[in-house]
């Protein structure tokens, strides 16, 4: 690999760095003109009781940024020591299911919410699924 630029290179970084021409944000959708924003957490290796205020947390400090979109990664709970415990759900139990419950039936939460994933949270072959928040009044 050569670290050496041309000439032509040079000359269009120049143009480039003088010009005023503004660069179009790969942030605005083209469509609808709207800027997408979105935010991601990973809660593997939480407890229910941490990956829960965890999620609060998340879900009101994207909300207060304007945060439209939301992807949530619990893992598809394939690990989960809790299959082994049969005193315990299989699926409330394991992160992908009872984060958006605990979601669904919290109010406070629910009045940010436009919709939840949850056709990607009944799905064996996805960890993850999607929150979409409504606009600040």
């Amino acid at each position: 690999m050569t670290n050496k630029l041309s000439d032509k290179d040079k000359k269009d970084w120049q143009n480039f760095l003088d010009s005023s021409e503004k660069i179009q944000s790969k942030d605005v959708d083209q469509l609808n003109n709207q800027i997408i924003s979105e935010s991601s957490i990973d809660l593997h290796g939480y407890t229910l009781e941490e990956a829960n205020k965890k999620i609060s947390e998340f879900i009101n400090n994207c909300y207060a940024k304007r945060v439209k979109k939301l992807n949530v990664i619990t893992g598809k709970g394939m690990r989960s020591k809790n299959l082994e415990d049969p005193y315990q759900s299989k699926d409330l139990s394991i992160l992908k299911h009872s984060v958006p419950e605990y979601i669904k039936n919290n109010p406070e939460l629910m009045d940010k919410i436009i919709r939840i994933d949850f056709d990607s949270v009944d799905s064996p072959s996805k960890g993850n699924f999607d929150i979409f928040l409504k606009s600040i009044k």
